[in-house]
């Protein structure tokens, strides 16, 4: 790995993860979840509650990119790509903090 701060980047991924936990239990159904079910539109119910698990979905898909690259950073493997082993230029990494390839295996 290059001059990454890895204690920042530690920070921020762990940030992440809290606020990607969080966004997950509000969009989650058995806490009452965003629904009016008083609603007289139940089509629209039963939409709104598809777009919220597609949400809670995409959340769960980032939070497991961001809890592998807490792992990476744990086995000192972060920064490198995952397919040729280079190191992930730094740009990219500040942009995305859980990037798993460069740029050319991206």
């Amino acid at each position: 790995m290059t001059s990454i701060d890895v204690s920042r980047v530690r920070a921020s991924l762990e940030a992440e993860q809290a606020d990607l936990h969080r966004q997950i239990e509000e969009l989650d159904p058995t806490n009452g979840a965003n629904v009016d079910e008083n609603f007289a539109d139940s089509g629209q119910v039963a939409a709104e509650q598809g777009e919220y698990l597609t949400l809670a979905a995409n959340f769960r898909d980032q939070l497991a990119e961001v809890e592998a690259a807490i792992g990476r950073l744990d086995a000192g493997t972060y920064g490198n790509c995952e397919v040729c082993g280079n190191p992930i230029a730094e740009p990219r990494l500040e942009a995305m903090p859980a990037a798993r390839y460069c740029i050319d295996h991206a």
